[in-house]
């Protein structure tokens, strides 16, 4: 079958991570593989051929011979195998009852050939298809997993004459396997759970019809409904209808969102109680939830450095501890220290607890739980290995425009020439400004007329008055006649005339100093003046996220933006941040990071994503502001806020020290483990079961030690 270079499928079937390093290994020996990585979190297998083409059905072989199965991006997961756990259990089952009468006959004083062939047929039940994997690996992959030392201790258990202790090995280790199963699908659930949001049709409107298709045949500039209480199925614009979105899944907003015409939508979100018509805007595949998807799958392949190192003191420990086994048979009797048998029995002690299951398992498991429940939070991301740097982080620097404010000029302040100190909204005189200044505007696009109209709109003073000679001058303002006056709004150099009285132009020079724009109305007509002071303003709750990374030992809360200084010093001021650096270009935010970074150690940067790119990736790690539908977020940052909660910042932050926590617990819990029951098995104090126990104990202790971030939690920052 013809493929490309690079191919991306998934594994069916793994069943611990040792064996996915095995499975691994023997696609990267194929001779035209030049890369292969498998995850063993999702299962998810990527390949590089040396050549143009991926030998697909060498690499599907390869799985099949090792007890497994491919399965291509392609196929529904409806179609998907029941998991492992479930289909391992009937042997497992089946182990357990043979073992239970192999019991029951010895207790009973039946004949002992009885009761060992009874535990001989429970080790072939539980035992054949870990024989089956360890085979495998010798021939694929050529290499010694746990399945291999399992197979070798319950085989030399039965030469030794220790039947019933093989028979419990195998049951127990299989009742290991399968816990370990379930632990890992449970994690692998939480993600498939994101794309399960998307629903599969959709009803688009066709020549006045509507119609039911898939949404995988959506266009681009389609019309869909959307009725109440269903799930969009694309991202788009609202043409028609207004309702009540919850956005949870996308932006971990916990209210859900007006949506009216003109807003954006998307893809996997529940539509309220109004039907919606939607222009589509992304096709299926390109929606940002199938993005944030795609993100999340690359993300679970950027090994954390922790597991990084653990998979590489697993490939060599396991290799090293048969050789100290092998040692451990031979050496002792050979010298005359005990019996053969004695000293056998303590190396199949030793390759029972040196299997490295827990220690392999004790990263990964708890990442993958960490990445999936932050993208059910609204933060994506992107790798293990950022989750880890964002436990490390001394220093946050945000940008301003965008991010700590909300992108939008508004109006602060206002001032007229007719009256003081009494206020705008007072004064019918000017209220009639605004509203033929409104009229001037409603022909413009630039922010600072979108700023007076909706300050217009929140007076509910209506813009809607005849314009003439409308002409727009950019850099300095607007101008035309309105109901037969010449109206101007813009610069205060930009109205005819001087300003008519002293007060207030010191009124707009103290102002102009603060670094607040001034826009000055003015009809020519009567003369009459008026001000308003326009500035952006800060998102809510910036403060109290600022107050928590404080509190959280965060040790400088910098702003670099390319603003006014005094705008910047006086925002800064307003929420606390340590320092402020203004007026600055592209390369000198840089600068100040690498400073930073020499003077406390890694620095996060919070940025909108575009114009902040660099800024970004200099940073230790870089977080996008409000990504959702922005792909130039997606893919430029570390981290996603897939919202605009800047208060995400504390839980993303405390989310990865919980992690690194639990990751070095569960590698120090493993080695401790592992250490103790070494020197129990070499001093003869261990048993085989007893051995298996500790191993699957441990396995199982790491495992849902990390499955506990699936429902991590802090106060004032959940959804």
């Amino acid at each position: 079958m013809p493929t490309k270079k690079h191919l991306q499928v998934y594994v069916e079937g793994l069943d611990c991570p040792e064996c996915a390093l095995s499975l691994e290994k023997a696609i990267n020996q194929l001779p035209q593989v030049e890369r292969a990585k498998l995850v063993f979190t999702t299962s998810q297998l990527e390949v590089t051929a040396k050549g143009d083409q991926v030998p697909l059905e060498d690499i599907r072989q390869t799985v099949a011979n090792m007890g497994y199965r491919l399965r291509t991006a392609a196929n529904s997961s409806k179609d998907e195998p029941k998991p492992f756990w479930q289909r391992r259990s009937a042997l497992t089952v089946l182990s357990g009852i043979l073992l239970l009468a192999a019991f029951g006959s010895h207790l009973l004083g039946g004949p002992i050939p009885l009761s060992n062939a009874l535990y001989s047929l429970a080790i072939l039940a539980g035992g054949f298809p870990i024989a089956k994997a360890g085979w495998a690996a010798i021939l694929q992959a050529h290499s010694l997993d746990m399945n291999v030392l399992m197979t070798i201790a319950a085989l030399g258990a039965m030469a030794v004459g220790e039947f019933a202790e093989g028979a419990v090995t195998v049951f127990l280790f299989s009742i290991g396997e399968l816990l370990e199963s379930y632990s890992a699908d449970r994690a692998r659930s939480a993600i498939r759970k994101l794309m399960e949001l998307a629903p599969e049709e959709a009803t688009v409107l066709r020549n006045g019809q509507e119609i039911v298709v898939p949404v995988e045949e959506l266009q681009v500039g389609e019309r869909i409904l959307v009725r109440p209480g269903e799930r969009i199925p694309a991202d788009g614009e609202v043409l028609e209808g207004q309702s009540d979105v919850d956005q949870s899944p996308i932006t971990g907003e916990s209210i859900p969102v007006e949506k009216a015409p003109g807003d954006q939508v998307f893809a996997g979100t529940m539509n309220g109680n109004g039907a919606l018509i939607i222009q589509v805007s992304h096709v299926a595949a390109d929606s940002t939830l199938a993005q944030v998807m795609r993100l999340i799958e690359k993300a679970q392949s950027q090994q954390a450095p922790a597991q990084r190192f653990v998979d590489r003191f697993a490939r060599l420990y396991t290799p090293i501890m048969t050789g100290i086994a092998l040692f451990i048979a031979l050496l002792p009797p050979f010298i005359g220290l005990g019996t053969h048998r004695e000293w056998i029995y303590r190396a199949l002690v030793l390759l029972v607890i040196s299997c490295p299951c827990a220690l392999v398992i004790s990263t990964p498991v708890t990442i993958v739980s960490a990445l999936a429940r932050a993208a059910r939070s609204g933060v994506l991301i992107k790798g293990g290995k950022y989750l880890e740097a964002l436990a490390s982080v001394r220093v946050i620097a945000f940008d301003k425009t965008g991010t700590l404010t909300q992108g939008k000029p508004r109006v602060i302040s206002t001032g007229c020439s007719d009256h003081s100190p009494r206020s705008l909204e007072e004064c019918a005189h000017c209220q009639d400004l605004v509203a033929k200044a409104a009229a001037l505007e409603s022909r413009s696009e630039h922010a600072l007329a979108q700023a007076v109209l909706q300050y217009a709109e929140d007076l509910a003073i209506e813009a809607e008055h005849q314009t003439q000679k409308v002409t727009a001058v950019p850099g300095m303002g607007i101008h035309g006649i309105v109901d037969g006056h010449q109206i101007s709004v813009g610069k205060p150099s930009f109205s005819p005339g001087n300003l008519s009285t002293d007060a207030l132009a010191a009124e707009i020079s103290a102002a102009e100093q603060e670094g607040y724009t001034v826009l000055l109305i003015q009809d020519a007509c009567c003369g009459r003046q008026c001000y308003m002071t326009v500035s952006d303003t800060l998102r809510p709750g910036v403060g109290e996220a600022i107050q928590k990374l404080k509190e959280l030992g965060i040790a400088q809360i910098v702003m670099l933006t390319g603003d006014n200084p005094h705008i910047a010093q006086r925002m800064g001021n307003q929420v606390g941040i340590d320092r402020v650096h203004a007026g600055l270009l592209p390369e000198d935010k840089i600068r100040i990071i690498e400073e930073l970074e020499k003077e406390f150690g890694p620095v996060a940067m919070v940025g909108d994503g575009v114009n902040d790119a660099p800024a970004l990736a200099k940073a230790t790690v870089g977080i996008a502001m409000g990504a959702a539908g922005t792909d130039v977020a997606l893919e430029t940052a570390d981290v996603a806020l897939m919202g605009d909660d800047l208060q995400r910042l504390p839980f993303v932050i405390q989310l990865g020290r919980q992690a690194l926590r639990i990751v070095r617990t569960n590698v120090a819990f493993s080695l401790f483990i592992k250490a103790l029951f070494l020197a129990l098995a070499v001093g003869g104090m261990a048993s085989l079961w007893m051995a298996v126990l500790a191993d699957t104990g441990a396995s199982l202790l790491v495992s849902l030690n990390g499955l506990r971030m699936l429902r991590f939690r802090i106060k004032n920052a959940e959804d």
